[in-house]
C-alpha cells in the first residue's frame, strides 16, 4: 500500500512505502541501471547494493566518478592506495577544482541561488549571473595576493556574496573557512586564527528578528588578533552601499568585483585541501578540519544525487549558518545543476511558520530543518501542509539530533503521505556527510532512520568491539570514505586526528554516536556515546530519557546529567533539568508524573534523583545539546574552559547550570 502507515511484523511501524515511482524515478534506480548497462553488474535491491559500495571500493567510487562525469584535468592512477585508516590516499594523480565541477552543470538561466534576508529584500541569481561574479571576485582576490595553498576566511552570514567568495578562493585553489557574524570575538578568533588566513571578508552588521546588530566594532577586534590579515574586504550589508563608511585600508564587495576577468580554475590534486570546518568547540579549541576538492567533490555528488535524489530543477532549503557543514552541503547542490534557498536571519520570526512559508512562496522540493525545530512545530500545533501550498515539497531532513517516532508521525499527519519522503541521519562536520539516512527506495519507520549511505560502511561495535545488530553500540566506520578528513590544521604529526577517530578500536572510526542497528535495516541515534547513560549495568541513550520526558505536558524542552561516583560504586546522581512550556508552572505534580513515565516506559533506575527548573537548554548553533560540557561544569569544570559562549546558540543558556554547580558547592 504505497504511502499508507502499517505495522510491519518483528519491525517499528512504516509511516511510508516507497511507491513503485519512487523506485523506478529516483537518481539511485537510475544508477543501478547504469552500472548494470556500463559495468555488468546487476543488484537485487539497494542492500545488495549497498554491500557492495563498501565491499568493493575501488570500483564503487570509481563508479561515482564516472556516472556524475567528474571533470579531471589528469586521470587518476590509482583509485586507492590501501584500505587502511588512517593513510587511505584516493584518486593519485587526478587533478580538478571543485568550483569548476561547480559551475559546469547548471543551464545558463537557471536559478542558482534565492536568498532571504531580514536585513534586505531578496536576491537571486541565475547560473549565468553566478558564473560572472565568481570570475570577477577570483580576479580581485588574485590582485589582493590571493593564490594557490593561501587562505581566505570569512565573518559572513548565509547571502550569495558568501557563496562567490567560497567559488572565487577554491577556484585559485585557495583555502576556505567561515565564521558567521553572530559569533563573538574569541569564538572566531579560535576558529579562523589556526588558519593564517592573508584576506579577511566581513559584514558590518545584520538584522535578526528585526534587531540591528552591528558588527564593525567586532571586525576590529578580530583584525588586531589575526596578524595574517594583509586585506579585509567589507560587505556593507546592514548599512547598504551608500551609508557605509569604509575602514582606512579596507576594501568595499564593489570593488573587489570592479574589474572583470576569466573563469578559470586551478587544477589541484584530488587531495588538496578544500576548506576547513570547525568542530562545535564546546569544549577547548575547536578542532580545524580539513577536507580535500575531490572527496568533497564525490562525496557530494553521491550524497545529493543518490541519497537526497536532487537534480537539476530541484531547490534546496536547509537553514544553517555558515558555521554548520548544512552550508556546505547545501552549496554542493551547485555539482547538480540544482537550486539553493537561503535564509538570514532567525527561521521562527514573526511565526513558526516562517521557514514552512518561505519553502512555499520559494517551490522547495527539499527542506531541511532541525529535529528541536520540527519538534517544536508539533508542539505548537501547526498544520503547514494545510495552511500553505507545499505541492513541491517531497524531500524532509531532520538533523541537529534525533528525531522522535511522534515527530515523524506529525510530519506524516500534516505532509502529503503519498508524495513526502521523510529522513534523517548521522554523519557530521567530521565528513561534511552522513553515514546513515535517506534511502530514497526504502519504507519510512517511525523513529528510525532508513539506511545505510552507499559507500559508508557503518556498523555498531560493542564494548568488545565485536558488530552487533538490535543492540545499542558506537557507531563506527569500517571502510575509509574519500571525504574523511586530509588532517587537522596545526597537527604535523597527525596525533591528535588519530585520537579524535581511531584510539578506542585501532584501524577503525568511531564516530561517538550511540546507535543501534536494527534486523529490517534501519537505524536508531540514541545520543552522543559519551554522554550515555550507565546505571546499574542499564545503558540507554539520553534522548530516549528525554523524549520520554517531553512527552509530559507542561515539558517544552529537557537535559539530563548522570554523575557517576567516583569510586565505582552505586547508581551515582542523574540530575534532570526542564524548560517549561509557555503558561506551564511545573510544580510536585508534574515532577511526579515525569518520574512516573520515566519508571513506567524505561526502568526505576532511570527516575532522577533531582529535578531542576531552568529557562533554556544550552545548545550549539546547529541544535546539539551540551549534555557533556554541562556534566563537566556540575562535576566542578571551569565553565568557560568547558563551554565556549560564543559556540552556543544561546551563550546565557549555560548560566543557570553554573549556578547550580555553585549551589551543589
Amino acid at each position: 500500500m504505497a504511502g499508507g502507515s502499517r505495522v510491519a511484523a518483528g519491525s517499528g511501524e512504516v509511516l511510508w512505502d516507497p511507491p513503485p515511482a519512487a523506485r523506478e524515478r529516483t537518481r539511485v534506480a537510475d544508477y543501478m541501471r547504469w552500472l548494470e548497462r556500463e559495468r555488468g553488474l546487476g543488484f537485487a535491491d539497494y542492500d545488495e547494493l549497498w554491500r557492495w559500495s563498501v565491499t568493493e571500493l575501488e570500483p564503487f567510487w570509481g563508479s561515482i566518478w564516472d556516472y556524475f562525469g567528474v571533470i579531471s584535468h589528469a586521470p587518476a592512477e590509482e583509485i586507492l592506495t590501501t584500505r587502511e585508516m588512517p593513510g587511505a590516499r584516493w584518486f593519485v594523480g587526478a587533478k580538478l577544482n571543485y568550483a569548476e565541477q561547480a559551475l559546469a552543470v547548471g543551464e545558463d538561466d537557471a536559478v542558482a541561488i534565492v536568498a532571504h534576508s531580514q536585513t534586505r529584500d531578496p536576491v537571486e541569481l541565475t547560473y549565468r549571473e553566478l558564473r560572472g561574479q565568481v570570475a570577477r571576485a577570483r580576479a580581485g582576490l588574485a590582485r589582493l595576493g590571493v593564490g594557490r595553498g593561501d587562505r581566505v576566511a570569512a565573518y559572513l552570514p548565509t547571502v550569495p556574496e558568501t557563496v562567490v567568495a567560497f567559488l572565487a578562493t577554491v577556484s585559485l585553489g585557495a583555502i576556505w573557512a567561515a565564521s558567521p557574524p553572530e559569533f563573538g570575538v574569541r569564538s572566531v578568533v579560535d576558529r579562523l586564527g589556526q588558519l593564517d588566513p592573508k584576506v579577511l571578508l566581513v559584514v558590518d552588521g545584520y538584522r535578526y528578528a528585526g534587531k540591528t546588530i552591528d558588527r564593525r566594532r567586532q571586525v576590529e577586534e578580530i583584525q588586531a588578533q589575526i596578524p595574517s590579515i594583509e586585506s579585509t574586504v567589507w560587505i556593507p550589508y546592514l548599512d547598504g552601499a551608500e551609508g557605509f563608511d569604509l575602514p582606512a585600508g579596507a576594501f568595499t564587495w564593489a570593488e573587489l568585483l570592479d574589474d572583470s576577468g576569466p573563469l578559470a580554475f586551478e587544477p589541484v590534486e584530488f587531495s588538496d585541501p578544500l576548506w576547513v570546518l570547525f568542530s562545535s568547540g564546546t569544549t577547548g579549541l575547536p578542532k580545524a578540519i580539513v577536507h580535500s576538492h575531490g572527496g568533497i567533490v564525490v562525496e557530494h555528488l553521491k550524497s545529493l544525487a543518490l541519497q537526497h535524489d536532487i537534480g537539476a530543477g530541484d531547490r534546496f532549503l536547509f537553514y544553517s549558518t555558515t558555521a554548520w557543514m548544512v552550508w556546505n552541503l547545501v552549496t554542493s547542490t551547485l555539482l547538480l545543476g540544482a537550486g539553493s534557498v537561503i535564509l538570514d536571519g532567525n527561521p521562527v520570526h514573526p511565526d513558526m511558520l516562517e521557514l514552512w512559508r518561505l519553502a512555499a512562496e520559494t517551490g522547495v522540493t527539499h527542506l531541511g530543518a532541525s529535529s528541536a525545530f520540527l519538534m517544536g512545530c508539533r508542539k505548537a500545533g501547526l498544520m503547514p501542509g494545510r495552511e500553505l501550498d507545499l505541492d513541491r515539497l517531497r524531500f524532509l531532513v531532520a538533523a541537529g539530533s534525533p528525531l522522535p517516532a511522534d515527530g515523524y508521525r506529525w510530519i506524516y499527519e500534516h505532509l502529503d503521505r503519498e508524495r513526502v519522503f521523510l529522513t534523517a541521519g548521522s554523519g557530521g562536520t567530521d565528513v561534511c556527510s552522513g553515514f546513515v539516512g535517506a534511502v530514497p527506495v526504502a519504507p519510512v519507520h517511525a523513529g528510525e532512520m532508513t539506511g545505510k549511505q552507499l559507500g559508508a560502511g557503518a556498523e555498531a561495535y560493542d564494548t568488545e568491539g565485536r558488530s552487533v545488530v538490535d543492540e545499542l553500540g558506537e557507531l563506527v566506520i569500517t571502510a575509509p570514505m574519500p571525504s574523511m578528513p586530509i588532517g587537522f590544521c596545526n597537527d604535523a604529526d597527525g596525533r591528535r586526528y588519530r585520537e579524535a577517530y581511531f584510539e578506542m578500536y585501532p584501524g577503525v572510526w568511531r564516530h561517538g554516536d550511540w546507535i543501534m542497528f536494527t534486523s529490517h535495516g534501519t537505524s536508531i541515534i540514541t545520543g552522543r556515546s559519551d554522554a550515555t547513560l550507565n546505571r546499574g549495568g542499564v545503558r540507554l541513550g539520553t534522548s530516549e530519557l528525554c523524549e520520554v520526558v517531553e512527552s509530559v505536558d507542561g515539558v517544552a524542552d529537557s537535559l539530563v546529567v548522570h554523575l557517576e561516583p567516583e569510586d565505582g560504586s552505586g547508581l551515582g546522581e542523574l540530575l534532570l533539568f526542564i524548560v517549561a512550556a509557555p503558561g506551564a508552572d511545573p510544580d510536585e505534580a508534574m515532577f511526579g508524573q515525569i518520574k512516573a513515565a520515566l519508571r513506567t516506559e524505561l526502568s526505576p533506575r532511570h527516575v532522577p534523583d533531582s529535578i531542576y527548573r531552568v529557562d533554556a537548554v544550552p545548545r550549539t548553533i546547529t541544535g546539539k545539546k551540551l549534555e557533556v560540557p554541562v556534566k563537566k561544569i556540575l562535576q566542578g569544570a571551569d565553565p568557560d574552559a568547558v563551554a565556549s559562549r560564543g559556540a552556543l546558540a544561546d551563550p546565557a543558556a549555560i548560566d543557570a547550570y553554573v549556578e547550580i554547580a555553585r549551589a551543589r558547592g
